[in-house]
């Protein structure tokens, strides 16, 4: 790309070169002087101003020249004419030489009015090469480098046309002026939007660092929880990732992939000019008050804020007042309305199918423990009597799903129309979800405000979870004289019912519950009570080995889980203009939020396990209540100096300020058991304590020095340099202070006096940047020796003694994980901004990754927390845009593309890889150099055995038989190992993701149509261990029907044969459990009609829309799993990324909506 942009310059440079060459041949004999002196023009590329009146009239000349040069070429076609030249640059004037009634009749005597002035751009700065032309002549100048031009019009009607490559046009009538000063708005309206940098703005067409934007058009009328759900697919370089449908539950953004292997990754949220976290901002800002929401994705862009932009900044500005026409207050209104239901369900097995399974399964596992003596030829059809070992017999509660007979052999008869419950539709629902949102903005030249009130109730599509939000936003600035003054204050109050729908069924989780228990077991008892059979029935007395699960949608409606939460953010900035010039600022914010958490274990819902299972019933469980108060107060304080002058063409804005933030959190929390009843159901029903209490109170502070200086010349060089200095309280006193750089520079080529003639070209810019950020996302006291309780035998009684001993080694040398990051860019637009584009490569690495490495037992401690990893992330992003208009019918279309290729680089001074488990001992995931973060390490399943003969030729596992899994025996040793022969076999990281959305609209209607998609990534689905293990212990996925039964029914020679004690290790987490995790999502579709504002002038309102809004509507994907995005560690444990153990599904919502202003 960067090869064909050189070509095409050199090109446009050979054309414009070749257009001022001097070698002008003519032979015209009586020819109009018009015409002659056009094809001088032509030949020669000077722009040639003349009076075409006062030439018109002038007699036709003869002229024959060859190789001349313009001087020539005038002298001898004016050498009879009352007409001389000036020639200045590129320019020739033609002039009359003095009036004389004998040559020129009076009436084509034309008095000169000679016009001066200057061009600029909005900024203020001159346009060097604009163009100044007298409308329907040829007559035309272009402006010098300090923007000033002079030109010479016949009369005062005359009309100058002022125009600019990339800029709107205009054209003034001369009349009495002498002196013209214009200033040209930029033509791109994506170069005219305002970007937010950090500590400012910069117009889009000045920044070198590469920034992605959304406005608030882009996001409105979606039915989504949280704004950040809005972004998915919006963006290059920025994947959205959606991993469960909770309501009120925020996404992970990953900005140019992942940096960190064991710090934070989530971007740093800057709402005006507050940093706040992931968890709070959705909670701070609702999606009706944003503006725009900038991410800056370049370390250079980023590193104005030093420790804290390794992982990219996403940039919220809320909307403000605007002064209205005679001080109106606009009132704007909108409220929708939406059903949700969950995307897909898992194809699960009937009862019959589940039964049958268990049967086969049952029958493996007697077969497998081959003849005893009482029993020499054992056979499938056996009876209960016969079948020494418990897991071998079939439970009778299956017998009539089987057609088996009372002592459990074949001959019965199938009873149609048994509990056959599909457990999904028990937890799933249709769930509505309401939005309002209420603002009334306005103000004067003095003055502005913008108040609004924003209302969400959204029920969650699983049972008994939801979610309510209450905000308010009060956004006032005034002005006086050169004091500005800005108060932004929101409050906000949700509350929360939580479900336990992120976890395997043997932690309650309520998702795999749902999928792994039995579907012969009724959900309520005749009586209305919960049944609980699932739960021990078919191991109490004979022990069938089939596992215990407690019944979902008694987990879900009896747990009590609430979360109360009040947010608070507070920011006020007062800017003085000490000089014209000069700009001081100072800013305070304050931040309190606190989220009050209380949970309830009743009686009535039993632990897990046969235990707690009595026949037909259950044993009550010891109610546990449980609450806590997490409270977090952050306060920050900004002081600055801006100093911007333009001098001609240069441009200079400098920045210096102070910043200091404290963020302190506290936590108390405690359990009570012992209630006698569940009337109370909190922790205020407990009669006695239970366990330890919670209590936790921790600081962190950090002071920032921080300074930049952009520059430009003539609108087109820009080069801007920042440093930022930063000290933590979260590192070793030696590196507590760190150090972040960056450097960028753009051309504006489409300015260039060479580009003129490729008019085709609307804008071309190239831009380089490079920059350093930190990272310190690594949790407080990192860095210290730290205490805690620790349990000893002391003396000759061996007595146990509660005391205190370290936990935790000591770094005085801990310091920031850096990124270092190169970016460069073009961006174009062609046809009148019709299509354009932006591209960016980049090439980052992290350095300083912090690492827990083993240390000598002698320090009493088994590891230490150093810096010593790095990992390299480098991409390309491509963005593109159209805009076509036919008439009343527009086209908007955006979509982009990312490619992201993470890489670890090193691992201290060994490069020992690291090995780390999740969800289950065999689910292993390695780290290691050459490698991306996190990549499964598995054995590699290769189908099945299909015959004996395949058993014998393929290396196997000593318990292998025919329908069991084949695994690739990597080290090629001929001997299968479980360690040995594990490999990698895949990763989370996508190869690329991208989103295209297309926007239509046609006499008021309007649609909008958002496509967004994911390629290359694997998702290892541990729910699979269980509801597609073939055991018939739980039930299984429809993927059972395909399995191996014998050499007649070999399935699909994918799925194993069904065996309730699984052989050849087809319990082991291998690439069987590994998916695809590809897909492309209808992300939002929006149709809508505006009421002609014509019919809304009686009854005094500006707009009304209606609109129909679906979301999430289709997926198309090869996953089996719920969600293709899911990722149960989300951002806490790089190392154990992907994973699936059963995750509230995503909700897709049909909505109507109704927009309002007044």
């Amino acid at each position: 790309m960067k090869i064909t942009a050189l070509m095409i310059l050199i090109c446009i440079m050979q054309v414009s070169a070749a257009t001022y060459a001097q070698n002008i041949t003519i032979k015209k004999s009586g020819a109009p002087l018009k015409a002659v002196i056009e094809e001088i023009r032509k030949q020669s590329g000077y722009d040639i101003i003349f009076d075409a009146n006062l030439i018109n009239r002038l007699k036709p000349v003869t002229i024959n020249v060859k190789d001349a040069t313009i001087e020539t070429a005038l002298d001898m076609c004016l050498k009879d004419e009352p007409i001389t030249y000036i020639i200045q640059d590129k320019f020739v004037v033609l002039k009359i030489k003095s009036p004389s009634t004998s040559v020129i009749p009076s009436q084509i005597v034309v008095k000169d009015i000679v016009i001066t002035g200057r061009i600029d751009d909005q900024y203020n700065r001159p346009l060097p090469g604009a163009t100044v032309k007298i409308q329907n002549s040829p007559v035309a100048v272009a402006t010098q480098e300090d923007g000033t031009y002079k030109i010479v019009v016949p009369d005062a009607k005359a009309v100058l046309v002022f125009s600019f490559v990339g800029y709107e046009s205009q054209t003034v009538t001369v009349g009495n002026k002498t002196e013209i000063n214009i200033i040209l708005k930029d033509r791109n309206s994506q170069l005219n939007a305002v970007v937010v940098v950090g500590y400012g703005t910069q117009a889009k067409r000045d920044v070198s660092t590469s920034i992605a934007s959304v406005k608030a058009s882009d996001l409105e009328n979606q039915i989504v929880g949280n704004f950040d759900q809005a972004l998915v697919g919006k963006m290059s370089g920025v994947q959205v990732i959606q991993n469960n449908g909770k309501p009120n539950s925020p996404t992970d953004i990953r900005v140019r992939g992942t940096g960190s292997i064991t710090s934070g990754v989530d971007p740093l949220y800057v709402v005006d000019g507050v940093p706040l976290g992931s968890g709070q901002v959705t909670e701070i800002v609702d999606m009706n008050d944003i503006e725009t929401i900038d991410v800056l994705k370049d370390a250079s862009a980023a590193a104005i804020y030093g420790s804290r932009g390794a992982n990219g900044v996403v940039m919220i500005t809320t909307k403000k007042g605007k002064e209205g026409k005679k001080g109106k207050t606009t009132v704007n209104y909108s409220s929708s309305y939406g059903l949700q239901s969950i995307t897909k369900k898992i194809p699960m097995l009937d009862a019959y199918q589940y039964a049958q399974l268990s049967y086969e399964g049952h029958n493996a596992a007697y077969l497998g423990d081959g003849a005893t003596a009482s029993n020499p030829n054992p056979q499938p059809g056996d009876p209960a009597s016969v079948r020494p070992n418990s897991y071998d017999k079939i439970p009778p509660d299956l017998y009539p799903y089987l057609g088996l007979k009372s002592d459990g052999t074949p001959g019965g008869a199938v009873v149609a129309g048994l509990t056959n419950t599909n457990w999904q539709d028990q937890i799933y629902r249709t769930a509505p979800i309401t939005r309002h949102s209420l603002s009334v903005s306005g103000g004067n030249n003095k003055s502005k405000y913008y108040i609004s009130g924003n209302y969400e109730d959204q029920d969650g599509i699983i049972i008994n979870s939801d979610y309510k939000r209450y905000g308010l936003r009060v956004n006032y600035a005034f002005t006086e004289g050169k004091i500005k003054v800005n108060v932004n204050v929101t409050p906000t109050f949700s509350t929360e019912d939580r479900v336990n729908s992120d976890d395997y069924y043997g932690n309650y989780g309520i998702v795999q519950s749902a999928l792994a228990i039995s579907p012969i077991w009724p959900v309520y008892n005749p009586d209305g009570s919960y049944n609980y059979d699932a739960n021990g029935k078919l191991r109490l007395g004979t022990d069938y080995q089939h596992n215990e699960v407690v019944n979902p949608v008694a987990i879900a409606n009896l747990y009590k889980n609430k979360v109360d939460h009040a947010n608070f953010l507070g920011n006020v900035s007062f800017d003085w203009e000490i000089l014209k010039d000069l700009h001081y600022k100072l800013s305070a914010a304050a931040t309190y939020n606190t989220y009050g958490n209380d949970t309830y274990w009743p009686s009535t819902l039993p632990l897990i396990g046969v235990k707690y299972y009595a026949a037909g019933s259950y044993v009550p469980s010891s109610p546990i209540g449980h609450t806590s108060t997490t409270t977090y107060l952050d306060w920050l304080t900004e002081n600055t100096l801006n100093y911007q002058k333009t001098l001609g063409q240069h441009h200079i804005s400098a920045l210096v300020g102070f910043s200091t933030q404290k963020d302190q959190m506290k936590k108390e929390g405690y359990s009570t058991s012992g209630a006698t009843n569940d009337a109370v159901q909190n922790a205020g029903g407990g009669s006695f304590f239970s366990g330890t209490p919670d209590y936790d109170l921790q600081t962190w502070t950090l002071a920032s020095l921080l300074s930049r200086v952009q520059y430009d010349f003539s609108g087109k060089y820009f080069f801007t340099a920042a440093l930022r200095a930063d000290g933590s309280s979260r590192f070793g006193k030696n590196d507590r202070w760190g150090y972040f750089p960056s450097a960028s520079a753009a051309w504006i080529v489409s300015s260039e006096k060479f580009m003129e003639r490729a008019r085709w070209i609307t804008n071309m810019k190239l831009r380089a940047s490079y920059g350093v950020s930190g990272n310190f996302k690594i949790g407080n006291y990192q860095q210290s020796e730290l205490l805690g309780n620790s349990v000893a035998v002391f003396g000759q009684t061996q007595a146990l003694s509660v005391g205190t001993a370290p936990t935790q080694y000591g770094n005085d040398d801990l310091t920031w994980e850096k990124t270092a990051m190169t970016n460069v860019g073009l961006d174009m637009s062609f046809l009148n901004d019709r299509v354009g584009f932006e591209l960016d490569l980049y090439n980052g690495n992290t350095f300083n990754s912090l690492l827990n490495l083993p240390v000598p037992t002698i320090t009493g401690y088994s590891t230490a927390l150093q810096n010593i990893g790095q990992v390299n992330n480098q991409g390309l992003e491509i963005a593109l845009i159209g805009n076509n208009t036919f008439g009343k019918f527009r086209w908007h279309t955006r979509s982009n593309i990312s490619f992201n290729k993470n890489k670890v680089v090193k691992l201290g001074t060994q490069d020992a890889p690291i090995i780390a488990t999740s969800g289950t001992a065999t689910a292993y995931f390695i780290t290691q150099v050459g490698k991306p973060i996190g990549s499964y390490y598995l054995l590699k399943y290769d189908g099945i055995f299909k015959n004996a003969a395949e058993l014998a030729s393929y290396p196997h596992f000593s318990t292998s038989q025919v329908g069991d899994f084949k695994f690739v025996d990597v080290d090629g040793n001929g001997v299968m190992d479980v360690s040995a022969d594990r490999t990698i076999v895949g990763n989370y990281f996508p190869k690329f993701t991208y989103g295209f959305t297309n926007d239509f609209s046609f006499s008021g209607f309007d649609l909008s149509v958002s496509f967004q998609g994911v390629y290359g990534n694997q998702i290892l689905n541990l729910s699979r261990r269980y509801i597609a293990n073939m055991e018939g212990n739980i039930n299984n996925t429809t993927e059972a029907l395909n399995r191996y039964v014998d050499a007649n029914n070999p399935g699909n020679g994918l799925v194993n044969r069904a065996n309730r004690k699984s052989t050849g290790n087809n319990a082991t987490i291998s690439s069987w459990h590994v998916e695809d995790g590809s897909y492309l999502r209808l992300q939002n579709i929006v149709f809508g009609y505006t009421i002609p504002a014509s019919l809304l002038k009686k009854v005094n309102i500006q707009k009304m829309r209606f609109y129909v809004s679906g979301q999430n509507l289709l997926t198309i994907t090869k996953y089996t799993g719920y969600n293709p995005e899911v990722n149960m560690n989300g951002g806490s444990n790089q190392l154990t990324p992907g994973v699936d153990y059963g995750v509230y599904p995503l909700a897709k919502t049909i909505a109507l909506g109704l927009n309002l202003t007044f």
